[in-house]
C-alpha cells in the first residue's frame, strides 16, 4: 500500500497497519487483502459484489475490520455485505470507506451492510466516512445500514462522517425482538456546498426492546442536511430520539423525526434542537487566550464526540 493508502485507512478505521485478527482491505472495487480467525469467516458473494462474515456462537473479544478506500477517479463502486452473528456472541466490526479523488470525475461508494445478530448477542459497529482529494470530481457515499435483532440483543452502531464528502444518502433500518436494545448514534459535518440526506426506521417489535437514535451534526458555509429518524413500537417498548444541530453561515437544515405508536403499552419521546453557536461559549474561550477561529473549532469538536 502507498501513503494514500495508508493514510485512508487511519482515517477510516485507526489502522496504522494491517490489523490483526480477521479483516477483509477493498481497494478500487476490487480485494486488497484478507484474514479470517478461528472464529471469523470472511467469504466473497458468488451472485454479486460484497462479502459474508459469519461470527461463530459464543465469540468473544474479537474485532473484525471491514475498510474500504477508493483512490481512482470515475469508479462507482457498489457492494453487499451480510454479516452472522452467532448467539452469545461479544464482538467489534469496524467498517468505513475513504475516497481520495484527485481527478475531475465522481468516485462513489455504495456500501449496503445487513447484520442478523442472534440471541443474547452484543455489537459495536463502527463505520466512519471520509474524503480527501485535490480534484474537481465528487466524492460521494450512499451507505445503507439494515439490522435485524433477535430477542435479547444488542447493538451500538455508530457512523461518522466529518468533511470531504460532497453528497451522502444514508438509510439505516433496525428491527428489534424482544428484549432487545439499539444504540443509533450519527455524527455529522457537512461544509462548502455538500449535501447530506439521512433516514432512519427503528421498529421495535418485541416486548421489552428498548433504542435510543441519537444525531449531531453540524452544517457550515452553504451545505444543506436533511434527517427523517422515525422510531416505532409495535409493543410494550421504549424509544428516544434526539437530533441536535448547530447551523453556520448560509447552510440549511431539516429535521423531522417521527415516532409512532401501535401498542398502548410504546413509550416514545422525540427532541429536535437546530441552532447556532452561543456567543457566550466564544467570549469564554476566547478569556482563555483562544482566537475566535479556535474557540469555535474547540465547540464543533466537543459537540461531535
Amino acid at each position: 500500500m502507498n501513503t494514500i493508502d495508508t493514510h485512508l485507512l487511519k482515517e477510516i478505521a485507526d489502522l496504522e497497519r494491517v490489523p490483526q485478527g480477521a479483516y477483509n482491505i477493498r481497494k478500487n472495487g476490487k480485494l486488497e487483502g484478507r484474514n479470517n480467525s478461528a472464529n471469523i469467516v470472511i467469504e466473497s458473494k458468488t451472485d454479486k459484489p460484497g462479502i459474508d462474515i459469519h461470527i461463530a456462537p459464543n465469540t468473544r473479544n474479537e474485532s473484525v475490520h471491514i475498510p474500504v478506500i477508493v483512490t481512482e477517479t470515475g469508479i462507482k463502486d457498489l457492494v453487499y455485505n451480510d454479516f452472522f452473528i452467532g448467539e452469545n456472541c461479544d464482538v467489534d466490526i469496524v467498517a468505513g470507506c475513504g475516497i481520495h479523488n484527485s481527478g475531475c470525475e465522481t468516485a462513489e461508494h455504495d456500501g449496503i451492510h445487513t447484520f442478523y445478530v442472534g440471541k443474547n448477542a452484543k455489537v459495536r459497529y463502527v463505520e466512519k466516512h471520509y474524503g480527501e482529494g485535490e480534484g474537481t470530481g465528487q466524492r460521494i457515499l450512499n451507505p445503507h445500514t439494515i439490522v435485524y435483532l433477535d430477542e435479547g440483543a444488542n447493538i451500538q452502531l455508530e457512523t461518522v462522517q466529518i468533511r470531504g464528502v460532497d453528497s451522502t444518502k444514508r438509510y439505516t433500518k433496525v428491527e428489534l425482538a424482544a428484549g432487545a436494545e439499539a444504540v443509533v448514534t450519527e455524527r455529522l459535518l457537512t461544509h462548502g456546498k455538500q449535501f447530506a440526506e439521512s433516514k432512519m426506521d427503528v421498529v421495535m417489535k418485541g416486548e421489552g426492546a428498548k433504542t435510543q437514535v441519537i444525531s449531531r451534526s453540524v452544517a457550515q458555509d452553504e451545505s444543506v442536511q436533511v434527517f427523517y429518524p422515525q422510531v416505532e413500537g409495535d409493543a410494550p417498548c421504549f424509544g428516544h430520539v434526539q437530533c441536535d444541530s448547530i447551523i453556520m453561515g448560509n447552510a440549511k437544515i431539516s429535521s423531522i423525526p417521527a415516532i409512532v405508536a401501535n401498542h398502548m403499552d410504546a413509550q416514545l419521546i422525540h427532541e429536535a434542537a437546530i441552532g447556532k453557536i452561543a456567543g457566550d461559549q466564544i467570549l469564554k474561550l476566547m478569556t482563555l487566550g483562544l482566537t475566535e477561529e479556535e474557540a469555535e473549532q474547540k465547540i464543533l469538536d466537543g459537540f461531535l464526540q
